[in-house]
């Protein structure tokens, strides 16, 4: 019938190392974090059960904050974070990985599992990763 294709899957390429953020920090403590674990990226931590993540990265606060005059020490990460996220499982095959980021737009999102962020994924390691192995590239 069909050929069998190999499945590569998101939690093969993704990375595990992230950084997180409470909503009640200042951007001032963001930017401190960022340049302290050389990151543009950070993940939103949830204020209740019922909340969804959010997510803060150096665009945001350059459009939000920078361009705009605001006081960095006196504006708070949960002001300014994007939430809802477009998340992916685990267990998504990087084609379709790479689908939802052509889609939308996406140039990172996090891997979320039982309703919690277990990694991060961008097409950098969908291509590098995940094609290159896909294709016998080495």
């Amino acid at each position: 019938m069909s050929e069998d294709k190999k499945i590569i899957r998101v939690r093969d390429v993704m990375k595990t190392n992230f950084h997180m953020i409470d909503g009640k920090a200042t951007i001032t403590e963001a930017i401190r974090i960022m340049k302290q674990h050389r990151t543009s990226m950070l993940f939103v931590n949830k204020f209740h059960a019922d909340d969804e993540y959010g997510v803060l990265n150096a665009g945001i606060i350059a459009k939000l904050v920078l361009a705009k005059d605001r006081a960095a020490d006196r504006v708070n990460v949960y002001e300014i974070n994007e939430k809802p996220m477009i998340s992916v499982t685990p267990d998504m095959d990087i084609r379709y990985c790479s689908r939802l980021f052509a889609r939308y737009g996406l140039m990172r999102a996090p891997v979320m599992e039982n309703g919690e962020i277990i990694g991060v994924v961008s097409p950098i390691q969908l291509v590098l990763d995940g094609l290159c192995e896909l294709s016998g590239i080495s």
